[in-house]
């Protein structure tokens, strides 16, 4: 279709001009409207099984970016270099001059953005393009879009078109906005960024413009996009959590709704996953690391539970009731689901199936495939002899998973995951959260203030050690500024008083090898009882303040967890040395991270809280900031009436 901007004339549909010159002078282009014609596209058509994405880099000469293959169940891609496969963090700039805390291009580079703007122009004016158009969001929250990318790049527009709705040409309505748009351009990072994945966020005042100057979708397709849509939700006041969220079913029909935030590596996609059992039916808790000893539980039965969200969750206006209770609807139309724990065939049934036999294309990344064969998400390519890549990926449809739930759901236990390491009194570390701990909202807000990245990520290239992901752990991909949506959490924690905070370890409790266990296990519990129902025996502070409530004692159907792995200072290898250490490593890091937000704009509450934490507060202390629902009986469920009653002066 080489009318295009005909079309959308007619439509009444405001094209921008840099645009509408691009699609002028270009090569040529292609409009594509089903993400079946992107798969065909992926391998430069149907008949080819394999399809080499190449550009003539300047200086360099060609060079093979992806390696793309038509497979049975879909399309695979394979990156030629390690670094590709994972999302960088410091992929993000900002081009405008609107307000930010983020680094600005001139800052970063030394040289105004125009420049390399017009020198991507006309790169792409020289290209063959694909063009299609998304929309960002889902259920009408969000926002249209167009994507422009060479058309050789096929593949990588067919994850953005999966993960974002594709909208059919003559599907847009009339008088509608574009509000975004994508540019794509990968050979700029080898002649401009050295190598490196660089996305630019230029926000016009008619339109976000997004420049993907590498062809990995995480910090572009997938995250940009997300950024564009915080963008949104900054100016209208309202959140976009990044989290997964289940509703389970217990066996004797009791439903729970777990809303799971946290940093990349966090346990979002794992709470997705069902518990696999050893051979003789028992449950592995966990492994020690020391002496090789195993532990074990028995639970007969497992609930059930239907998928919510995958990464990100719409927490918007339209989906909220004035009942104390959170509400969420997924923001997605695909998910980018990292198959990393899937190491052999049995690992995840459910996810298997879905994979193996879809009911449409998936896309897959650094899965290891041959053209025309099954990709199966348990084959991951090689990031060299011996040491598999630890960010294989497959982009799903919604349509695609089983009993997934499609409208606003309400949450009763917003848990928050973090990935920690070894933890002895000879090496401590911030390995001390038990299986899981209750958070007062106060501690909750911290949390996700601080939002620790942890040990060993697998999504995203890291040096190591505990970094912060930022406010809300979607701070990396949010343009604006911090303690603006450090303010909307501290509105949305305290106008739900009857949503339950949790904290939950993966990898590590201690000495203890549990992986993604402890949220797993949590899950199964606190669908059978619900945290609000404690008996208040059950708990006490926890040593360290900062872990809020840790648990005496578990029994989940007849089988007792033992008590190292609810209080980790009980571990003979780590005791109350190697805690207290560890406490104080996390306790320094709250300190300088928090730091951040000691601005005059941050709310009077959230400031009392912060005071609270540097100043070594109780957990009392926090509580008479912002009470727990599980411990007091109080009416409101507005932040007005909250000031009102704790005698704040505002905020």
């Amino acid at each position: 279709m080489n009318d295009l901007l005909s079309v959308l004339k007619s439509k009444n549909i405001i094209v921008p001009d840099n645009i509408a010159q691009l699609l002028n002078e270009c090569k040529s282009y292609t409009v594509f409207n089903t993400t079946e014609e992107l798969a065909e596209a992926s391998t430069n058509g149907k008949e080819n099984a394999e399809f080499e994405v190449e550009y003539d880099v300047p200086g360099k000469g060609p060079y093979v970016e992806a390696i793309v293959q038509r497979v049975k169940n879909g399309i695979s891609a394979n990156y030629t270099e390690a670094y590709m496969r994972r999302r960088d963090p410091e992929t993000m700039v900002i081009a405008d001059d609107k307000p930010t805390d983020k680094k600005r291009f001139t800052d970063k580079y030394g040289y105004p953005f125009s420049n390399l703007q017009d020198e991507t122009f006309e790169w792409l004016k020289g290209q063959d393009l694909a063009v299609f158009f998304y929309f960002a969001g889902r259920v009408n929250i969000g926002s249209l879009g167009i994507a422009i990318a060479p058309a050789n790049a096929a593949f990588f527009a067919l994850g953005l078109s999966m993960l974002q709705e594709m909208v059919a040409v003559d599907e847009l309505k009339d008088n509608a906005e574009l509000k975004s748009v994508i540019f794509v351009a990968p050979v700029f990072r080898h002649t401009h960024f050295n190598g490196k994945q660089v996305v630019v966020h230029n926000r016009t005042e008619s339109i976000h413009e997004l420049y993907s100057y590498n062809l990995y979708p995480g910090p572009s397709a997938k995250k940009g996009l997300y950024g564009v849509m915080l963008t949104q939700a900054e100016k209208e006041d309202w959140i976009i959590a990044h989290c997964s969220a289940v509703q389970s079913v217990s066996p004797y029909d009791n439903i729970t709704t777990f809303m799971h935030e946290g940093a990349s590596g966090g346990g979002k996609s794992e709470m997705h996953q069902h518990i696999i059992r050893e051979t003789d039916g028992r449950v592995l808790i966990g492994r020690n690391l020391i002496n090789a000893e195993e532990r074990f539980i028995t639970i007969p039965r497992f609930c059930s539970f239907n998928a919510v969200a995958d990464d990100m969750a719409f927490c918007h206006p339209s989906v909220q009731k004035k009942d104390g209770k959170l509400r969420i609807i997924d923001a997605e139309n695909a998910w980018f689901v990292r198959v990393d724990s899937v190491k052999q065939y049995g690992d995840d049934p459910s996810l298997e199936k879905t994979t193996i036999n879809p009911s449409s294309p998936l896309l897959f990344l650094n899965i290891e495939t041959n053209p025309g064969a099954t990709a199966l998400i348990w084959e991951h390519i090689q990031d060299e002899p011996g040491k598999a890549c630890p960010n294989p990926r497959v982009i799903i449809p919604r349509k695609s998973v089983p009993n997934v739930i499609n409208r606003p759901a309400p949450v009763d236990i917003r848990s928050f995951g973090i990935r920690t390491p070894v933890c002895t009194k000879e090496n401590p570390s911030y390995g001390i959260i038990g299986l899981f701990h209750v958070l007062p909202p106060a501690l909750a807000w911290l949390w996700r203030l601080v939002a620790p990245r942890g040990h060993n990520n697998p999504s995203i290239v890291s040096s190591g050690g505990m970094q912060s992901e930022g406010v809300g752990s979607y701070w990396p991909f949010a343009t604006g500024k911090r303690v603006i949506h450090a303010n909307m959490l501290l509105k949305q924690i305290i106008d739900t008083p009857r949503t339950t905070f949790t904290l939950v370890p993966n990898q590590n409790i201690g000495v203890w090898q549990v992986g993604f266990k402890p949220q797993l296990l949590m899950r199964e519990y606190l669908t059978r009882r619900g945290a609000a129902q404690l008996r208040t025996d059950q708990y006490q502070p926890a040593r360290c303040p900062l872990l809020g409530y840790e648990l005496n004692y578990l029994t989940l159907e007849g089988s007792k967890i033992p008590s190292r792995f609810l209080k980790v200072y009980n571990q003979q290898e780590v005791g109350t040395e190697g805690y207290d250490a560890g406490a104080e490593i996390l306790k320094e890091f709250f300190r300088t991270e928090l730091q951040k937000y000691l601005k005059s704009d941050l709310l009077h509450t959230g400031k009392r809280i912060i005071d609270a934490c540097l100043s070594n507060a109780s957990i009392d202390e926090y509580n008479d900031i912002v009470p727990m629902s599980f411990q007091y009986e109080y009416s409101f469920n507005k932040i007005e009436d909250y000031e009102q009653s704790s005698n704040n002066n505002g905020f």
